[in-house]
């Protein structure tokens, strides 16, 4: 049985749904102001690892993932119109609505070649306002909210559990800890907004009965994930940086409007480091997976790269350890190729009657639902490639199961066939590749990813995959 670290809790507790049907998963998705970087996404890969594990043994997960296109304002005391999805529709010369649909398009393009099986469900925060809106009417009707100018707030000492997450307490949160300076309308300076009047250059904005205003960052969240999910959640996912203020504040809204526990494990991964920093625009040492290609590198690598390191621990990404993951990863390639034209071996099905096979499976299982220790699980998928007693379809039937939940895509190198009209789209953008034509490369990429075919460009040459 899985389990994984409560950071509510901080034990590790089986991932099971709390009653009868699916465990109910929400996620925390991308701001689609901009693409995605690798951080982001090794993020949005601990979800995916904990859905595969739990598929594999035959438990459905409904999992949902938002999609924020509703911009964070980059200051929250003052709304300037300087939010950043605003910021990226000025600097593109898009609207809005634009570069939230252009930008959403690349993030689910990104997580499919990252092999992320899709959500059951992405819902926008921009079609949630009324939700929001409702929620915050409740809350202020509750006495967990009030309204100055406009703006409505958290009152953040009306629920005594603040800070049980984070292990912040009132007392240890200094004034301005929000990095927006102190606001002089908070009758607490903890108290976090749920709804912002709008200022004169907001071009986003929709009416409530406060006047015209927009929703915070935190109750975005609570609205999408009661409304899609309910008001029992098994698990919640999303990165460290996640846990204080963003579902801390989550915490608040939800339990008070509902006046119960609403989320009952909460899931978060560690960062991405780069040069031993976090990864990061301002920082500049942000990678995404065009840069990726564009470097010559499989973004399957990239996974395989993640899954080398435990989502609770910091990784120091660098090029040359992924171009190790990559060349592990071909050799994988390479073996289950092999394997795949040998004749069929003693073991019935995977995990068998064959002990020597059986062995290694519980192994690599019992390294996943020890809270997804994925270094481990490699070694068990390292030592039974090796060993040369197994015979070839044997292994060739583990490393399909193994794969299942590392998601290398590792069985479809075995016996794929190109849909047709697809190997002529792969040669004519080979030749738009080598005459600099990168429009039409781009075109024709597009065109082979509708028939459902994956090409990389790797040092070397185009290479690709058939998309499940």
């Amino acid at each position: 049985m899985l389990q994984v670290t409560n950071t509510l809790t901080r034990t590790k507790e089986p991932a099971v749904p709390s009653g009868a049907g699916p465990v109910r998963m929400y996620t925390c998705g991308p701001t689609v102001y901009r693409y995605a970087h690798i951080g982001n996404l090794r993020t949005f890969m601990l979800a995916d690892l904990i859905r595969r594990a739990l598929e594999a043994d035959g438990v459905e997960v409904r999992q949902v993932q938002n999609i924020t296109d509703v911009g964070h304002l980059t200051n929250e005391r003052f709304d300037h119109g300087e939010d950043r999805m605003l910021v990226s529709a000025r600097l593109e010369g898009r609207s809005p609505a634009e570069i939230a649909e252009h930008y959403t398009r690349a993030y689910l393009a990104d997580a499919a070649a990252l092999n992320l099986q899709p959500a059951r469900s992405y819902p926008r925060a921009s079609a949630y306002v009324p939700e929001m809106i409702d929620l915050v009417e409740r809350l202020v009707a509750k006495g967990h909210a009030y309204e100055v100018d406009g703006n409505v707030y958290f009152a953040v000492e009306s629920f005594p559990a603040y800070g049980r997450l984070s292990r912040n307490s009132l007392d240890q949160l200094r004034a301005g800890h929000r990095q927006e300076g102190v606001d002089p309308r908070k009758r607490h300076h903890a108290d976090f907004t749920l709804w912002k009047a709008a200022g004169p250059n907001r071009l986003v904005k929709w009416d409530s009965p406060w006047g015209e205003g927009f929703p915070g960052w935190h109750i975005e969240c609570s609205a999408m994930s009661l409304g899609e999910l309910g008001e029992e959640i098994d698990l919640h996912t999303g990165g460290v940086d996640n846990v204080f203020p963003h579902h801390e504040d989550e915490i608040a809204q939800s339990e008070a409007v509902v006046g119960h526990q609403v989320v009952r494990t909460w899931v978060h991964g560690e960062h991405l480091l780069t040069e031993g920093r976090r990864m990061a625009k301002s920082a500049g040492n942000f990678y995404d997976l065009r840069t990726v290609r564009e470097r010559g590198h499989d973004p399957l690598a990239v996974r395989h790269l993640f899954l080398q390191a435990r989502y609770r621990s910091q990784f120091n990404f660098t090029w040359d350890a992924l171009a190790g993951a990559e060349r592990a990863l071909g050799r994988l390639r390479d073996r289950m190729a092999e394997w795949s034209r040998s004749p069929a071996g003693d073991g019935e099905a995977l995990g068998g009657d064959t002990p020597a096979l059986a062995a290694y499976q519980r192994r690599f299982r019992a390294a996943i639902d020890d809270d997804l220790d994925t270094p481990k699980a490699l070694t068990v998928l390292g030592e039974l490639e090796s060993d040369e007693t197994l015979p070839p379809a044997d292994r060739f039937r583990a490393v399909a199961g193994f794969d299942r939940i590392l998601g290398l895509d590792l069985a479809n190198v075995a016996g794929e066939v190109l849909p047709d009209g697809a190997g002529e789209l792969i040669a004519r953008r080979e030749r738009a590749r080598a005459e600099r034509d990168w429009a039409a490369a781009d075109r024709l990429r597009d065109q082979l990813a509708g028939l459902g075919v994956e090409v990389v460009d790797t040092r070397s040459g185009t290479q690709w995959r058939l998309r499940r």
